[in-house]
């Protein structure tokens, strides 16, 4: 392999693995935000006291894809110097501060807002504590939005000038309108909904299915996975296709090679535009992955509808295949999102700044021994990283309630006022931490 090729498939492999942390993250929390909500304005004290081990059971498996996918984001934007300081060169002056706001939304708000949230249980005011819960979630898309807004510079350069090589930001409003970063942005949150919620629902479905005596908490969080796969995978499609003009007027090769065809025009047309070279992607990954991700895509806006219509009833659980079908589904949408973004990736070759910056023009001057033992150092921690998540998930998810960890505390007598505290006063000690 060329040192090009070891650089592609270093930075490929490792936020292909991020990517999965993420779509994850981004899915779960808003759920775990609408469970905690509902938890805290119930009014009966059983029924909140089922929502409240709820919360916390969906929020501990959330803290903890959290916990372990931010170690493999704190590397991804040193790539940028590792391997493709050309990028930085050209583009620095414009998404440089896109990347900044990213990391710090990502590193210090919505870590702090979570921190506060983990260990405000049985500590903080009902309201304060809900708010904390929504801030997680509002900085995890206002991270996505940022990251969005620098690779969809790179999808579809818009707002800025070329002087002495290098790009330089001239209009920032259109940088943060481009609407290849505001579709890409809307199909990823919708995405990322269909993960969360069949990620919930197959993990309720799981324990039905082995004979859960936790009846009533999961059949609230399977209805609420349910119904919030069904309608996002839905919406997911159509925002898909409200993609497909866009790609038509800026990156016309990358439909004419997922429509197979009118592609050797489109590369005569583009070597008489930009000069000779080779400007048709790989298409049989760019078809595969398009192909998986579409029947995906309506594979589970299929089973979740007829989910939805079984939920009557709990006749969805009642039948232990069907509830095993919930669960066998978890992976699709992870895979889906993984064809999307390889479609979207690969598909601007050979750019990595469209119709400005290529692939080999960025590639920083290292040796190809270097990037070699690179490469393999990376892939290999961050395949580690994922197994450890995914086994630290799977061992916490098949875990009863009753093992729940996050806000296990009793609440402070002290700390919390009285009235705050479910069933009694400011003496009384409680099983289920208040809020």
């Amino acid at each position: 392999m060329s040192a090009a090729d070891l650089a592609r498939l270093q930075f490929a492999a490792t936020t292909g693995i991020h990517w999965l942390f993420v779509i994850l993250t981004m899915g779960l929390v808003p759920l775990v935000a609408i469970m905690h909500t509902r938890a805290a304005f119930t009014r009966d004290p059983a029924k909140r006291a089922v929502r409240e081990r709820m919360t916390r059971f969906w929020g501990q498996l959330y803290v903890i894809n959290y916990a372990v996918g931010i170690v493999t984001g704190l590397v991804m934007e040193f790539q940028f110097g590792l391997s493709w300081s050309g990028l930085s060169k050209f583009a620095g002056n414009v998404f440089g501060a896109p990347l900044a706001l990213e990391t710090l939304i990502a590193f210090f708000a919505e870590s702090t807002f979570l921190g506060m949230w983990i260990f405000g249980w049985g500590r903080m005011r009902r309201g304060v504590h809900i708010t904390l819960i929504w801030l997680v979630a509002l900085t995890a898309y206002a991270s996505g939005y940022w990251i969005l807004i620098a690779n969809g510079f790179m999808q579809h350069p818009v707002g800025y000038e070329v002087r002495d090589g290098a790009a330089y930001l001239t209009d920032f409003g259109a940088l943060l309108t481009n609407p290849s970063a505001l579709l890409a942005l809307a199909h990823l949150t919708l995405a990322a909904l269909t993960t969360g919620g069949v990620f919930v629902a197959g993990i309720s479905a799981f324990h039905f299915a082995r004979g859960t005596k936790e009846t009533d908490l999961f059949r609230g969080s399977l209805r609420l996975g349910v119904w919030v796969s069904m309608l996002a995978s839905f919406f997911v499609i159509i925002v898909g296709d409200l993609q497909i003009p866009v790609l038509e007027r800026t990156q016309p090769m990358k439909v004419a090679v997922l429509n197979n065809s009118g592609v050797a025009q489109l590369q005569a047309r583009l070597v008489k535009e930009y000069g000779p070279g080779d400007y048709v992607p790989w298409q049989d990954w760019m078809r595969v992955s398009m192909d998986a991700m579409t029947i995906i895509g309506n594979t589970v806006s299929t089973i979740t509808l007829i989910a939805a219509f079984l939920l009557w009833k709990d006749r969805l659980v009642r039948w232990r295949p069907l509830a095993y079908l919930m669960t066998a589904m978890i992976p699709l949408p992870f895979i889906a999102s993984v064809g999307g973004w390889v479609v979207r990736e690969v598909g601007r070759q050979p750019w990595l700044v469209y119709g400005q910056l290529r692939v080999e023009d960025a590639l920083s001057h290292v040796g190809r021994a270097s990037l070699a033992v690179s490469c393999a150092v990376f892939i290999t921690v961050f395949v580690a990283l994922a197994a450890v998540n995914w086994t630290l998930i799977a061992r916490f998810a098949r875990r009863d309630p009753d093992a729940i960890q996050l806000g296990a505390t009793e609440p402070l007598a002290d700390d919390v006022p009285g009235g705050d505290l479910p069933g009694g006063g400011a003496g009384e000690k409680q099983a289920i931490p208040a809020f």
